[in-house]
């Protein structure tokens, strides 16, 4: 008799040993069709294997985020066979899952994506064919001779010294070297799709072979894949990149790989972004405070960035002395607290700081606005007593909310515990975990847990934001710190007069204002909201007798601090009008000699409407206000 246990500590037995999908049946044939895999003593099995014991047992469906993950390591399976039986002096390397679907590194004569059709057939005859998964457990002898015909298969297999047994899956006629577990058979991959290929170098080594490295997509429902696909296709026209150039913002060049270039356009949204920023700290009761770019050699010791960041900073020799270029900037904030002594009732100091930074990426990693070496960090560090924790992550959860709102996006929030490599006590971490935990308690939004990987200094929150396109970001970050203050020495003198270590907590919520940037441009496809946009309001003189009349418009217009610009070319206005639409001008201001001679305003608006007859003062209110309240409707102006 076995005895199996439920998530809702329901038991059930069976007389006959069950496999995982005969326990999966015994709740419903419907249930079971959506079955993937099953999880015994936090163990991931396939549903075929046989339950021997008396056990607690949960199943992972085709609604779970890890159900996906083995549907996708199954589909690089099929999609490696499909290689096979086309080019069948092809060597398979490796296959895993990764973020956004799957790839297999290849041995094989190049492809391009011409050759995609004929894999992608092939991949729709073996998931026809429903083959199921079968785990083998072999001799690392009988695996060397399955693949003896295979080096790279060979040299994993011989890597793993001391294994007796080695795992295989098998589907159909083809065998790989894997720990599974897969889904149960071939037939659930419901719709897939090969989006590229590249090339790789075995074990990334440039010295070693050079493979193909075919990526593809998968998914339980042919709807979702469909959606995807539009998302791709969607986010190939908002690459900011490109729509970066098109709208005169920024440029990236040569002479300094991974810093951007902004131009007048760029800065222009540049600063309406730090405005609100400032804007809303001063409100939140923050000071603003700046730090040199380059500190010496002592101070990154002090720190614990010369021992655990050594490798992304920048270094220079001033007067004999070592200096490194501020990958962050906490130790100068550190410095500014020194300059005076504070009591309890000084604390909270909320200090924030446009911090220009600067960590080393390899070239190859650099991507536009969202991967740079030189980026502008919202920084502030909050310096506190420990009675204080709570309150003040959840202010900076609730700022955090308010700003991203004005951007209609959402976020999602993900605690991180203790990296392998740190800094300070495990008291200190239990403690500033704790704190972190409970502040998270009160905000009352879900949250998960990403063990190891917080800063080397605390645990931290880390916020990932959502745009248009259900793409996630992470930008905004929560980090309690009670190493550095230990290590600059900073007090504060307590109720007790006597001298106490003050906790602190270092945040941002754009994080990278560049990459911020990026994301802004692709969240709304360069058409940003008036408070926003660069150019605000563009005038189209009909013809050049015009001119002088629009150029005088415009300086009005800037005097009231709206941005705006006259199109001076001798275009017709059909065109001007069309590529100030293709440029997202918000406002096009016709200038004709019925409006110069009435001293009002024709206005069109992006989404088609059309206002005729505006005083200047009726639209530099509207315009005005709207721009006051940072609405985000450019529909609503008028």
């Amino acid at each position: 008799m076995i005895n199996i246990t439920f998530p809702d500590n329901s038991i059930k037995s069976f007389e006959n040993i069950p496999t995982g999908m005969d326990v999966a049946k015994s709740i419903s044939d419907g249930f079971a069709r959506n079955c993937v895999a099953m999880k015994i003593d936090d163990l991931l099995l396939d549903l075929s294997l046989p339950i021997k014991e008396n056990c607690t047992i949960s199943f992972i469906t085709a609604k779970d985020d890890e159900g996906l993950d083995i549907l996708r390591h199954s589909s690089a399976h099929v999609m490696a066979e499909a290689v096979l039986n086309i080019y069948t002096d092809a060597k398979l390397t490796i296959g895993p899952v990764v973020e956004d679907g799957f790839y297999y590194d290849i041995d094989m004569d190049p492809i391009s994506k011409d050759d995609f059709g004929a894999i992608e057939t092939e991949m729709k005859k073996i998931i026809k064919s429903k083959n199921t998964f079968e785990r083998k457990v072999v001799s690392k002898g009988e695996a060397l001779d399955i693949f003896k015909d295979n080096p790279f298969k060979l040299e994993l297999i011989n890597e793993l010294d001391g294994a007796e047994e080695i795992s295989l899956y098998q589907n159909g006629k083809f065998i790989d070297l894997c720990r599974g577990p897969h889904i149960p058979h071939t037939g659930m991959i419901k719709g897939f799709k090969l989006l590229k290929i590249s090339g790789a170098y075995w074990r990334a080594d440039q010295t070693r072979e050079q493979l193909q490295r075919l990526y593809g997509i998968s998914f339980f429902d042919k709807k979702k894949l469909n959606k995807y696909i539009h998302l791709i296709e969607e986010a190939k026209k908002r690459d900011h990149r490109k729509l970066g150039t098109k709208l005169d913002l920024y440029s990236f060049h040569d002479e300094a790989a991974g810093m951007p270039f902004f131009h007048a356009k760029g800065v222009e949204v540049w600063n309406a972004l730090l405005e609100y920023w400032r804007d809303e700290h001063r409100a939140a009761g923050y000071v603003e405070t700046k730090t040199p770019v380059m500190l010496n050699k002592k101070l990154w010791e002090q720190s614990g960035h010369w021992e655990n960041y050594r490798e992304n900073m920048y270094t220079s020799v001033i007067d004999d002395e070592e200096y490194a270029i501020k990958p962050m900037n906490c130790p100068g904030g550190m410095l500014i607290y020194k300059t005076k002594a504070y009591s309890y009732r000084d604390l909270p100091i909320r200090a924030g700081e446009i911090g220009l930074v600067h960590r080393h990426e390899f070239s190859g990693a650099l991507s536009g606005l969202f991967r740079v070496r030189a980026f502008h960090q919202d920084d502030a560090h909050i310096f506190m007593t420990p009675d204080q924790i709570e309150n003040e992550v959840l202010g900076v959860l609730k700022l955090s909310q308010r700003i991203y709102s004005r951007f209609g996006l959402n976020f999602n929030l993900e605690l991180s515990t203790r990296p392998e490599k740190s800094i300070g006590s495990d008291e200190q971490w239990e403690e500033a975990t704790n704190g972190l935990k409970a502040a998270l308690e009160l905000y009352g939004h879900g949250y998960v847990i990403n063990e190891g990987d917080g800063a080397f200094y605390g645990p931290k929150i880390d916020l990932h934001i959502k745009d248009a396109l259900d793409r996630t970001w992470q930008c905004g970050t929560i980090q309690l710190d009670m190493a550095l203050p230990e290590r600059f020495d900073l007090t504060y003198k307590g109720k007790d007069n006597e001298k106490h270590r003050p906790i602190m907590i270092h945040r941002t919520i754009y994080g990278s204002l560049e990459r911020f940037f990026g994301i802004l441009v692709e969240h709304f496809a360069g058409k940003f909201p008036l408070w926003l946009a660069p150019v605000q309001a563009i005038l189209l003189p009909i013809n050049q007798d015009l001119l002088e009349y629009a150029s005088q418009i415009k300086s009005e217009l800037e005097a009231c601090k709206i941005r705006c610009e006259v199109d001076k070319r001798s275009e017709t206005l059909k065109k001007k009008i069309r590529d100030a639409q293709l440029n997202y001008i918000p406002l096009i201001i016709t200038i004709g000699d019925k409006e110069k001679g009435s001293e009002t305003l024709s206005v069109r608006t992006l989404d088609g409407k059309v206002r005729m007859g505006l005083s200047m003062d009726e639209f530099v209110t509207s315009v005005s206000h709207h721009v006051k309240e940072r609405t985000l409707n450019n529909e609503a102006i008028f």
